[in-house]
């Protein structure tokens, strides 16, 4: 249904019924009850919070002993928070401690796969690419020296790249 159909649809349902509609949205579909939980009560602390235990459940359980370290988890946090319209320097703050606990774990792993170097360079270029649009990178730019630094002491395969990528994104 396109949009233009969609607003003559809801021009011509009466107050109750448009109503109703909304309300059976907010039962049925989880990011409509989630969207409008966080438009009337956004408190965002506490769902950058929530987050950032989820992230760190991944890497470091709390009621399994296996870690899972998907990347996946935070991305999912990150671009649902995108969509809210969270603070930038909140969302900002969870982008880049996705990678500082991930570095955390490597750091205590003798070998990682080649995988997981990957899908943290890619973290780190959205978190840099997100930090430079919304001009917050000199405020981060001590810790995104530090994920720089943890990647070569711990001999990261990519760590060159991780320094090609910040330097692309010097103001």
């Amino acid at each position: 249904m396109s949009k233009r159909a969609l607003k003559k649809y809801l021009g011509e349902l009466d107050e109750e019924a448009l109503k109703e509609q909304v309300i059976d949205l907010y039962d049925r579909i989880p990011q409509v009850k989630t969207f409008y939980d966080f438009v009337f009560n956004p408190k965002e602390d506490r769902l950058i919070e929530a987050a950032k235990i989820k992230i760190s459940n991944e890497y470091f359980p709390t009621k399994r002993k296996r870690a899972r370290k998907r990347r996946s988890v935070a991305q999912k946090y990150i671009k649902q928070y995108k969509l809210l319209g969270v603070d930038p320097k909140l969302l900002g703050d969870l982008m880049l401690f996705n990678i500082e606990i991930a570095q955390t774990y490597s750091d205590s792993v003798p070998h990682m796969p080649e995988a997981f170097y990957k899908s943290m360079l890619t973290s780190f270029k959205e978190a840099l690419q997100y930090l430079s649009y919304h001009q917050l990178k000199e405020e981060f730019g001590e810790r995104i020296e530090t994920i720089i630094e943890q990647s070569e002491s711990q001999k990261w395969t990519n760590t060159d790249l991780f320094e090609d990528v910040a330097n692309d994104f010097v103001d």
